[in-house]
């Protein structure tokens, strides 16, 4: 997991410094909807650091892929001299079910732990903001609302602005309420000044392959580099998996291995703890049209039991499960700087074109061409 929690000595850097240095130095293009939300972070950032009691608005940034929001926000983090905690949203939802689970027995443990981190940090920022699943909508109606009241200040990254978060999701309801909440304590900044700066110019790094498996063999001896290599299971978590081979600084997959078994969230995050870097082989073409919908009777989510009723089901494609995993590790690979070697069965921007997760996709697909430059 990554954990980022800064409360250094007092530095002459900013966000608007700091965006102000990428664009003299760095190659940075100027961008007007990134100077906007370079803005809106200088003002929180001067805010928290102006000795008020009175917490200031945090900041929502949403926008396409590729927009810098992601950088934006880390910017602002690394700037900050108040405590706060960054980290990839999801990780973030692992860690809140992790506390739970260890509060059971707590007549409120969601107040409990929105106490926990305002003890604990003034900031919490988060990249990839996303909501797919009713447990976790159910958790952070009651959370982000506490974490306001306790005075915390969010800050945050996501393709979907508040109002379309979980937009046709089960028992959306419950997650109203925070919506509202997160309108009232963030500045919603639309980052969209229509350039994809992943698609800039760079050097080339070549990390995906077309039906060419001897580009992986290639890859994987270069980085064992003479060290012991092994093809005994790995274990990670209460999972084994079977890798083509390994050593201590790579490992090789297939894509049935790792994306077509049930493997978690928690598994990647595991997978990039132990190697630094991952070859995943024999990806197929991964679209497919998107099935019937399906009706559940009377379902059970989260910790708290729903009411009784039939229940759409989203008409998931053929593959989407082993799709939904390919998103979670290359967010992880993403996320970690962890390199992703990749041999798949046709182009990159045909791999998946069609099923119920384009929309999704559409950031895994941009990650993925970004990995394709010697600046990851």
């Amino acid at each position: 997991m990554i954990l980022l929690i800064h409360s250094g000595p007092m530095t002459m850097q900013s966000p608007l410094s700091l965006y102000q240095q990428a664009i003299a130095y760095q190659g940075f293009i100027p961008d007007p909807a990134q100077q906007n939300a370079v803005d809106h972070l200088q003002n929180c950032f001067e805010a928290l650091h102006t000795g008020r009691t009175t917490p200031p608005r945090g900041v929502y940034l949403w926008g396409p892929v590729g927009r810098g929001k992601t950088w934006l926000m880390d910017s602002f983090h690394s700037s900050l001299q108040v405590p706060s905690r960054r980290q990839h949203f999801h990780h973030f939802m692992q860690w809140v079910h992790r506390r739970l689970f260890q509060l059971t027995g707590t007549a409120d443990p969601l107040s409990s732990i929105a106490r926990e981190l305002a003890t604990e940090v003034r900031v919490l920022c988060f990249d990839e903001l996303f909501i797919s699943d009713i447990g976790d909508a159910s958790i952070l109606g009651r959370l982000f609302i506490t974490l306001f009241e306790e005075g915390v200040v969010l800050v945050a990254t996501s393709n979907q602005p508040p109002q379309q978060l979980y937009e046709h999701g089960h028992n959306r309801e419950r997650l109203l309420p925070a919506l509202a909440a997160m309108e009232r304590h963030m500045q919603v900044v639309d980052v969209d000044g229509g350039q994809d700066h992943r698609l800039h110019p760079g050097q080339q790094h070549q990390r995906y392959w077309v039906q060419d498996a001897a580009a992986l063999a290639g890859v994987f001896e270069r980085l064992c580099g003479g060290t012991a290599v092994s093809s005994e299971p790995v274990q990670l978590n209460h999972q084994h998996l079977q890798p083509l081979r390994h050593c201590s600084q790579a490992v090789w997959l297939t894509f049935a291995e790792l994306c077509e078994r049930p493997l978690a969230a928690a598994d990647f995050m595991a997978l990039c703890d132990r190697f630094p870097a991952i070859l995943l082989e024999q990806v197929p073409a991964l679209s497919s049209a998107q099935r019937e919908a399906k009706i559940a009777r009377g379902t059970e989510d989260a910790v708290e039991q729903v009411t009784a009723g039939d229940r759409v089901l989203p008409p998931l494609s053929k593959q989407d499960d082993s799709v939904r995993r390919l998103i979670a590790l290359v967010d992880e690979c993403y996320d970690r700087r962890v390199p992703l070697y990749i041999e798949a069965a046709v182009p990159l921007t045909e791999l998946y074109t069609e099923g119920a997760l384009t929309f999704p996709f559409r950031r895994t697909l941009s990650r993925l061409q970004e990995m394709q430059l010697a600046r990851f």
